[in-house]
């Protein structure tokens, strides 16, 4: 039986990802699709992709009831109609951060607080090769930050294999594309500001490190800079264990965690021009990459990860989500390849 599903906030680029994927999706027919900005206007005159879809934007005040409501809002607004949003629909999966943490305190430590502390507990972090057992059935599903993806992803292996414990140090740099301003990203996502450039936009403090810290149980040293490229994030993280650890030691973690993922890879200096993770290599797709090498002279490993934000950092992760949530092939609406080659920026 085919599902109705509304996207709210759907003339962002989040939101049409999210449009791509479920008018794709062999279980979901979209319905709605909400923008107050450009309320009456159709899909395709905002994503120019999707200009074979039938559908036109409506106010996001005036809801359908439907299966599955995807809320592609900023921070703060979910929180706000949440209420609303259950009202409407069995299922809800946020991609904004207000319901990725558990506590009330958290909000008060990295955001502005938050309104209803009590649907915090219900909430499932969305991304399935950490949290699968506890997505099915679930009905507030609250899809992950793509900079705190991209470092569990790469760094969760680590501690399944208990090559770390939680004390050790860990340095994460992260590089990200534009996209993740999101559409009023102002002007320091436009491509003139952002054209040749590698800056660091939050050198510590951001707040994707409490997901980490939540998920993996460990403090990261994180910076994010921003650079030349519209899709992706690409996190090095440079990790000092207690006791030495060999290349074989990792591919043994690494095959562990991910070897029955669908949507993980390893890629760890084979040959080739992309002899590790790199945003460029799963553009346009729902896959993670993951890599290491080991440096023994400093006693440390330098593990990647890359995503496209967009997709397993976004909206791919809220779809897969969706899908084990709701009984689906986990793999639905999602088994692509992304684009090779891929241009600049």
């Amino acid at each position: 039986m085919t599902l109705e599903a509304s996207v709210v906030g759907g003339s962002g680029f989040t939101g049409g990802e999210l449009l791509r994927l479920l008018s794709g999706h062999p279980e979901f027919a979209v319905t709605q699709a909400t923008s107050r900005s450009y309320d009456g206007k159709t899909v395709g005159s905002v994503h120019p992709n999707l200009r074979g879809l039938d559908l036109r934007f409506s106010d996001p005040t005036d809801l359908d009831s439907v299966d599955v409501l995807f809320a592609a809002t900023p921070h703060g607004v979910s929180m706000e109609q949440i209420d609303e949003f259950e009202d409407a629909a069995d299922t809800v999966v946020d991609l904004s951060a207000d319901f990725r943490l558990s506590q009330e305190s958290q909000y008060d430590e990295w955001y502005d607080g938050h309104v209803c502390p009590e649907y915090l507990e219900k909430s499932e972090y969305a991304l399935p090769e950490i949290n699968r057992e506890n997505l099915p059935g679930a009905d507030l599903i609250a899809a992950g930050g793509c900079n705190a993806t991209a470092t569990i992803l790469g760094l969760k292996p680590l501690f399944d294999a208990d090559i770390l414990s939680g004390d050790e140090q860990v340095v994460v740099d992260v590089k990200v594309g534009s996209s993740e301003g999101g559409a009023g990203g102002g002007e320091a996502s436009s491509h003139p500001e952002r054209s040749g450039i590698v800056r660091p936009y939050a050198p510590t403090g951001h707040r994707h490190e409490a997901e980490i810290e939540e998920f993996l149980g460990l403090s990261v040293s994180f910076t994010v800079h921003a650079v030349d490229m519209t899709r992706g994030a690409a996190a090095t993280c440079h990790v000092f264990p207690d006791g030495p650890v060999s290349k074989g030691d990792l591919w043994g973690a690494y095959r562990e965690s991910y070897e029955d993922e669908p949507f993980m890879r390893m890629v760890a200096g084979g040959s080739g021009v992309y002899r590790y993770p790199e945003p460029k290599a799963v553009a346009g797709s729902n896959f993670g990459e993951v890599g290491f090498e080991v440096d023994p002279g400093n006693k440390r490993l330098v593990v990647f990860s890359a995503i496209d934000n967009m997709m397993k950092g976004s909206a791919g992760q809220a779809v897969h989500a969706a899908n084990v949530a709701l009984g689906f092939e986990e793999t639905a609406g999602l088994d692509f390849a992304g684009l090779h080659p891929v241009g600049a920026p």
